[in-house]
C-alpha cells in the first residue's frame, strides 16, 4: 500500500478505472486496471492498494509500484511542466523542421527528398527555434514517447551511424 500526499493546487478526481490530475499547467488522465490495483481519495491523500488474490499478487505489487510512480509525475508535471531540450546535429545535409497540427516534419536528413513524418503524442507542444527543439508538456510519458519518436524518426538507416550522426540528440531534460 501506498500513500501519495497531494501538492496544495493539484486537484484530484478518482471515478471509476480513471484517475484525473489537474493543475496550473493542465491535466493528466490515467487510467487503471482494477484486477491489479485500488486507488482511493482520502482527504489531501491518494491511497493506491494491492489487490488481495494469491495468483495475482505478484503482478499487483508489481503494478501498485508503476501506478504510484506514473502518478507522482503526473502530479509534479501539472504543477512544474516537463521540459526536454534537444539540438539537431548535422555534417553532411542541413536538416530543417516543421510542425504541422501533431506531425513534426524532418526536412533533408541525409539529402533525403521526402520529408519524414514524426507524431507527437499527445497535448505535447514541440518548439523550434534554429537548432534547437523545446518538447513541452504536462504528462512525462507523452513527453518522453515524443523524444523517443524524434529519436526513432531520425534513425540512419543503411549508414554507418559512427560517420552519420545526422539528426536530433536530447540535450537536457528539466
Amino acid at each position: 500500500m501506498y500513500e501519495l500526499e497531494i501538492p496544495s493546487g493539484v486537484k484530484v478526481d478518482v471515478v471509476g478505472e480513471t484517475v484525473t490530475i489537474r493543475g496550473k499547467l493542465g491535466s493528466a488522465v490515467k487510467h487503471i486496471n482494477p484486477k491489479f490495483v485500488d486507488v482511493k481519495l482520502h482527504g489531501n491523500k491518494l491511497v493506491i492498494k494491492e489487490i488481495e488474490e494469491k495468483k495475482l499478487a505478484k503482478k499487483s505489487g508489481l503494478a501498485t509500484a508503476a501506478l504510484k510512480t506514473e502518478l507522482g509525475d503526473a502530479m509534479i508535471g501539472v504543477e512544474n511542466g516537463v521540459n526536454v531540450k534537444m539540438k539537431v546535429l548535422f555534417a553532411h545535409f542541413p536538416t530543417s523542421l516543421e510542425v504541422k497540427g501533431k506531425k513534426l516534419y524532418l526536412k533533408n536528413l541525409f539529402g533525403e527528398k521526402v520529408p519524414r513524418e514524426i507524431s507527437i503524442v499527445g497535448d505535447t507542444k514541440v518548439e523550434i527555434k534554429g537548432q534547437d527543439v523545446m518538447v513541452k508538456g504536462v504528462d512525462n510519458y507523452e513527453v518522453g514517447q515524443t523524444v523517443a519518436n524524434i529519436r526513432k524518426g531520425c534513425y540512419a538507416r543503411g549508414y554507418d551511424t559512427r560517420v552519420f550522426q545526422d539528426g536530433l540528440y536530447v540535450n537536457t531534460e528539466e
